[in-house]
């Protein structure tokens, strides 16, 4: 495919790929919580939350399931699960991405159920599944945020579905459970495994019940703590695994986009000749990169990763990805994060687009097709092929009369 882009239009592309979608995502979710919310909390603001939820004690707590109120609890604990996984989403965390596509999907479907009354919301819906869906690539990364949005998210929807079993089955516990304060102490030490004994359950139902309490809250607990300290303890040994110094550490180095042959065959050229390499990589999982190699993950066409990789203090930046126009976006970026000493290189895979790159204004432009075409056709021919020719058409230099 040719690329076909002005330099105004270069302009706009590279400001759309800039553009922080996630961040216009991220409101766009939350606004779904609210409208899905806004009767809920034109309720609770009339009646109050407790009477609009009816949690008083077991009584009305029955009375209260038996006449619907799952249509009340719902609302409450998908829309501010979508409100608060909307924040995760700001931190383009991969945990809120997964969750929040899970909760517009319930949201969908109660929208659905409820008829004509939630049309419009259930297409607004609908359609943020399939931008979620669309953008799904600017949500990689692993956040702490996200993981304690998700763990607090975690543990109040077990709250909730405790306190509520624990009330309509007060009079099963001994002594018996009838206020929401006591249900809250008992279903916090059962959640907890700390059962300390002033509560009991005295029948099959509260037995079980307490026993789904406990299994969820090992389970709840144990996926919080995972979701919390995992992306704290992961990154700092993806850091160690895969290179990734601080950028302050990285001086008179060359910065290498790209995993083909080239850049690895480059990568370990540069390495023989004493040179310090840093490479970025859309994702580090399986990169063919050696273990000890210098590697970080990011947006080689944004300036954000390129200054992390230390782009200030570098030789040189090298595009040397697949696609063209991906190498031409790296080297507008390289032109505002590089240093006034670094130098930009651009690969041409295509020798069509050439001059398309060469609009960037690269330092050095590599044509590695346009090398070997000219080579092959001059030995066939039984031409001369000397230095200055091989150099011209390896940097893609053009000649006097072109």
């Amino acid at each position: 495919m040719r690329l076909r882009f002005s330099p105004l239009a270069t302009h706009r592309l590279r400001l759309m790929r800039q553009f922080p979608w996630h961040w216009l995502i991220a409101v766009l979710v939350a606004v779904d919580g609210y409208l899905f919310l806004e009767p809920l909390w034109q309720l609770i603001r009339q009646q109050g939350l407790l009477q609009a939820l009816q949690v008083r004690d077991g009584a009305t707590v029955a009375a209260f399931l038996e006449a619907g109120g799952i249509q009340k609890m719902m609302p409450l604990m998908l829309g501010l699960g979508i409100q608060v996984m909307a924040v995760g989403l700001l931190y383009r965390a991969r945990i809120a991405w997964v969750i929040s596509l899970l909760l517009l999907a319930g949201v969908a479907v109660f929208s659905w159920w409820q008829g004509q009354t939630h049309t419009v919301l259930l297409a607004y819906t609908i359609f943020l599944v399939v931008v979620l869906v669309a953008y799904w690539r600017h949500f990689n990364r692993a956040s702490l945020t996200a993981g304690s949005l998700f763990a607090v998210l975690s543990v109040f929807s077990l709250l909730v579905y405790a306190v509520f079993g624990v009330l309509y089955l007060g009079a099963e516990f001994s002594p018996p459970i009838h206020d929401p304060l006591t249900a809250f102490y008992f279903s916090i030490v059962s959640m907890s495994t700390v059962g300390y004994g002033d509560i009991s359950p005295q029948t099959d139902a509260a037995r079980m019940f307490s026993v789904s309490i406990i299994i969820l809250g090992i389970t709840v607990f144990a996926t919080s703590i995972s979701a919390v300290v995992g992306p704290l303890v992961g990154g700092n040994i993806q850091r160690l695994m895969h290179g990734r110094i601080s950028h302050t550490m990285r001086k008179n180095h060359i910065i290498l986009a790209g995993s083909g042959p080239l850049a690895q065959s480059l990568h370990e050229a540069l390495l023989h000749r004493g040179h310090d390499v840093t490479v970025i990589l859309p994702s580090v999982d399986g990169h063919p990169y050696p273990a000890g190699a210098d590697v970080l993950e990011g947006d080689a066409s944004d300036t954000d990763t390129l200054l992390q990789a230390g782009a200030k203090q570098a030789r040189y930046i090298l595009a040397l990805r697949h696609d063209d126009a991906e190498n031409a976006f790296i080297i507008m970026a390289g032109r505002e994060a590089g240093g006034p000493d670094t130098k930009l290189v651009a690969l041409v895979n295509s020798p069509v687009h050439l001059a398309k790159i060469r609009m960037v204004n690269p330092d050095i432009v590599i044509s590695l097709q346009a090398l070997g075409s000219e080579i092959l056709a001059r030995t066939l021919s039984g031409e001369t092929i000397d230095e200055a020719l091989i150099t011209r058409l390896l940097f893609g230099e053009k000649t006097p009369d072109q």
